[in-house]
């Protein structure tokens, strides 16, 4: 490692093989604390290339626990976080949503790092048990159209550099590589990012798979995911446009409508507020928003102002909250 740090102290980059031997030997054990905290510390400090950003990801695939989903065909939404937003828990009750309106998805998520509450801790708090038995997963998605993958089970790498991660307390280049690492390897995917910078370099990524359909979502004024409080950019596989929230049929909200609770007790009674039509309307509104968008990438037949009054409704008639309801009490799927 001691030559890996003296190359990146001296404004050099690694190449993509460099950067995937690095994840590995991370991996591996065969660096200290210090040292990886050293060089997580260099990425906070400047721009990651595609190059490693593309091996790093290739590092935590091959050496990932992967789950075999195929036959269910599933999308994932997932935000790479590290937006400083503390917004409450909005892809995973959109996740929620799109599996009541019909869609499989397989849910990849982690406990928060740079956000008091990620969505493993607000389903965790609310019951939910993480797995890696394929049995389980496979039961889950379905019987209920979804399926959460929590990263620390199939990523020895985001296990390992968790303690870590937390001590810093910041975004690290591990938020970025969270929604590319899905160990069911999803053919469907809407992914949130915290700058456009990232988006472009998710576009080039995801590029390189073409039997992956893609949306790739930033909101202008800082957020991973659509917020509706500014135009947001949409970068896919068949097309790149801004929307706004006019676009949608919503209005558009003020920062403080969709904050976070702050911490985990509290953003789960959000969660479930939400879930049961007891939010706000700025909250059903941004979850329908993100929940159509997600829809349009699994259907791409659908217009996105009709994927979101589909979202509405199901979300609206409780059809999401009676899906979550019966997943949670499956006693089939607790953890022995």
């Amino acid at each position: 490692m001691k030559e890996i740090l003296n190359h990146l102290f001296e404004h050099k980059t690694l190449s993509r093989e460099q950067a995937r031997e690095v994840l590995s030997n991370v991996t591996a054990g065969k660096y200290n604390q210090t040292q990886i905290s050293s060089f997580l510390t260099v990425y906070m400090m400047r721009s990651i290339t595609v190059e490693e950003l593309e091996g790093f990801r290739h590092a935590l695939l091959e050496l990932c626990h992967r789950v075999d989903l195929d036959a269910y065909d599933p999308i994932d939404l997932c935000g790479t976080g590290g937006d400083g937003k503390d917004t409450f828990n909005i892809s995973t009750l959109s996740s929620f949503v799109v599996a009541a309106a019909g869609v499989h998805v397989a849910k990849h998520g982690n406990y928060g790092v740079s956000s008091s509450c990620g969505s493993s801790n607000v389903l965790e708090a609310l019951g939910i048990r993480f797995t890696t038995d394929t049995g389980k997963l496979e039961r889950s998605i379905d019987k209920y159209n979804i399926c959460f993958l929590h990263a620390p089970l199939f990523h020895p790498a985001m296990k390992s550099v968790g303690p870590i991660r937390r001590d810093l307390g910041v975004k690290t280049f591990f938020n970025m590589l969270g929604p590319m690492v899905n160990p069911a390897f999803p053919k469907r995917q809407m992914v949130g990012v915290f700058s456009l910078e990232l988006a472009r370099m998710y576009g080039y990524l995801f590029q390189q798979q073409p039997d992956v359909r893609y949306s790739i979502i930033h909101t202008l004024d800082g957020y991973d995911e659509i917020s509706l409080t500014s135009p947001f950019k949409v970068i896919s596989d068949n097309r790149e446009a801004l929307y706004d929230a006019d676009t949608l049929g919503l209005p558009t909200l003020q920062r403080e409508q969709i904050q976070g609770g702050g911490d985990i007790d509290s953003s789960a009674r959000i969660f479930l507020q939400v879930l049961q039509g007891a939010g706000t309307a700025a909250q059903r509104a941004v979850v329908s928003a993100n929940a159509g968008m997600a829809l349009v990438t699994a259907r791409p037949e659908l217009a996105p102002q009709e994927a979101v009054a589909i979202a509405q409704e199901t979300l609206d008639s409780g059809k999401a909250y009676d899906l979550f309801n019966r997943l949670l009490q499956d006693k089939e799927l607790a953890v022995a």
